[in-house]
C-alpha cells in the first residue's frame, strides 16, 4: 500500500514536471492573432530551378506581390554583418566549400545562389524590400550556443515598422527574446526528430518533446505538419491555446489537411488557394 502511494506521488510529480517544462508563455502574452490571416511562402516565393531561388531578394520581391507573409533565415558572417541564408554551409546553394560564419559579407557576395544572378542578401536590405508590406516570421540561425545573431538581428528589428515575429530551433534564441525583448511575438521550432531520423540522441529528444520550453516561453509552436500527434505539441495548442504554426506545406492537400491541428501556415513547392 505504502509503495502504491510513493509511486502515484511520484507519478504525479512527473506529470506536474511535464506539464511545467512544455509549458509556453502564459501571463502578458502578445497578440499572435494579426499573423493568422495570413499565409506565409518559406523562403520567399521561390524555385531554385528558376532565377528566383531561395532567400533571394527576388523570391521576396514574388512574396511581397503576391500577398504573401514571409518565413526567412538569418545569420551572420564572418565580419559580423546580419545575411539572409538558411544552410549553415555554402555547397547546397552556391556550389562552394565552408560556412556563411567563415567569410565576410564582401566574400559572399562572390557566389551566386543556384547559378544565378542572385546575391546573399543583407537582413538590412531584405527589410527595406518588404518594408511592412507583408508580415516576417524570422528564423534565427544559432549553431551551438553562439546567439549572437539575435542581439544584431535585433537592432535592426527594433527600428522596422513592419509586422514581425521570431523563431528558433535553438532555445537560447527564444530565451534570449524573453528575457531583452518580451513584447515581441516568439516561437520555439521544432521537429520529431527522431521519426525523421536525421537527429538523435538526449539533445533531440528533449527538443522534439519542447522541453526546453521553460526556457523560452514561447507564444508558438513551428513543428514539422507531419507529425500533428506529438503529445508536448498537441499540450501547447490543447491545454495552453498556444498558437501552432506548421511547416513546412508543399501541396494544397497538405494545407488542407493540416487546418484541423494548426492554425498558421508555412509553405512553400506550389502556390496555395486562398
Amino acid at each position: 500500500m505504502k509503495l502504491a502511494i510513493v509511486l502515484s506521488v511520484c507519478l504525479l510529480v512527473f506529470v506536474m514536471l511535464y506539464l511545467l517544462m512544455i509549458m509556453p508563455r502564459m501571463m502578458h502574452k502578445p497578440d499572435t492573432a494579426p499573423f493568422l490571416k495570413w499565409l506565409y511562402a518559406h523562403r520567399g516565393l521561390y524555385d531554385n530551378r528558376s532565377d528566383a531561388p531561395e532567400n533571394s531578394m527576388r523570391a521576396f520581391r514574388k512574396a511581397v506581390d503576391a500577398g504573401f507573409g514571409i518565413e526567412l533565415d538569418v545569420q551572420l558572417t564572418k565580419d559580423g554583418v546580419p545575411v539572409v541564408f538558411h544552410d549553415y554551409t555554402l555547397k547546397r546553394m552556391c556550389g562552394a566549400e565552408g560556412k556563411v560564419k567563415q567569410r565576410t559579407y564582401e566574400e559572399l557576395q562572390q557566389l551566386s545562389l543556384c547559378g544565378t544572378d542572385q546575391k546573399i542578401p543583407k537582413f538590412e536590405d531584405v527589410l527595406k524590400l518588404v518594408d511592412g508590406k507583408v508580415p516576417l516570421i524570422v528564423e534565427l540561425k544559432i549553431e551551438s550556443t553562439d546567439a549572437s545573431i539575435c542581439p544584431v538581428a535585433d537592432r535592426l528589428l527594433s527600428d522596422y515598422r513592419g509586422m514581425y515575429c521570431i523563431e528558433s530551433f535553438n532555445p537560447l534564441g527564444v530565451f534570449w527574446y524573453r528575457r531583452n525583448r518580451r513584447q515581441v511575438v516568439r516561437g520555439q521550432l521544432a521537429d520529431a526528430f527522431y521519426r525523421e531520423g536525421e537527429y538523435i540522441g538526449p539533445l533531440y529528444f528533449l527538443l522534439q518533446n519542447l522541453l526546453f520550453n521553460w526556457l523560452g516561453r514561447p507564444d508558438f509552436v513551428a513543428f514539422n505538419h507531419k507529425y500533428p500527434g506529438m503529445l508536448s505539441r498537441k499540450l501547447c495548442r490543447g491545454l495552453y491555446h498556444s498558437t501552432a504554426a506548421a511547416w513546412t506545406i508543399k501541396s494544397q492537400k497538405e494545407l488542407d489537411e493540416a487546418e484541423k491541428d494548426f492554425d498558421l501556415f508555412i509553405f512553400d513547392s506550389f502556390v496555395p488557394q486562398r
